[in-house]
């Protein structure tokens, strides 16, 4: 019986490309994230809440975990658009619905970071977009709104010169001027590459600017309140 080389059997078939294993690699990392995140949860609804630094703690890893998930899902999603274009999936989306179910889906955190957190969106107030797509968006940015707040976060939904606009708004220290100058210039590759730029941002004008209809394409805004100094961020669709 002839035995079979190491180099023979480490040999990697040609037609596996390097960029869909990782693919795939990154898609059962989000779910693993998933399932740790849900038992994080389950943990700190059994504690007393006595034990303040033991919710902290979960508090801390559920929000890191949260952060690997959405990066993840990102990464992904951007591999999908170098492949072929973003998909998008365009129907009528009840906006208060989606944001009841964010707020919903972060009940946890928003208990353990004792942050309040408002909706004002018109119950009949509907639009055309991508709902996954921009649910993810509007997740992370109520993450790190809820992260950074201080005592509140609010969230706005209206149509303005014929565009729906979501805002968040939080009471926290604003976004830093590096970010502000970064939200408006335009992202290239070597923004990317260098790390000018953060992850999130650029996957969110992607998304933003996928939407398109009547000549006009989505975009997102980044900016500070005068009054409070906290962050504003705000979405924009056709």
């Amino acid at each position: 019986m002839s035995q079979i080389s190491t180099a023979e059997s480490a040999h990697v078939p040609e037609q596996i490309e390097f960029t869909s294993v990782m693919a795939v690699a990154i898609h059962d990392m989000k779910n693993s994230l998933s399932l740790l995140i849900q038992s994080i949860e389950q943990m700190a609804n059994s504690f007393p809440e006595e034990a303040v630094e033991v919710l902290d703690k979960l508090n801390a890893v559920h929000y890191e975990a949260n952060r690997m998930n959405t990066t993840l899902v990102q990464v992904l999603s951007l591999y999908k658009a170098s492949v072929e274009a973003l998909p998008i999936n365009v129907d009528e989306v009840y906006v208060g619905d989606l944001i009841e179910e964010i707020i919903e889906s972060n009940a946890v955190y928003i208990k353990q970071k004792d942050i309040q957190v408002s909706a004002d969106v018109d119950e009949d107030l509907s639009w055309y977009f991508d709902r996954d797509l921009v649910y993810m968006l509007v997740y992370d940015v109520i993450i790190n709104a809820i992260r950074y707040g201080c005592s509140s976060v609010s969230l706005r939904a209206y149509i303005d010169n014929q565009q729906l606009v979501i805002q968040v708004e939080d009471d926290g220290p604003g976004y830093p001027p590096a970010m502000l100058e970064m939200s408006t210039i335009e992202l290239t590759q070597q923004c990317i590459s260098e790390g000018r730029t953060g992850l999130g941002l650029f996957f969110a004008r992607l998304i933003a600017q996928t939407h398109k209809n009547q000549g006009k394409q989505g975009n997102i805004t980044l900016s500070n309140s005068p009054i409070t100094g906290g962050s504003i961020f705000k979405l924009q669709l056709p």
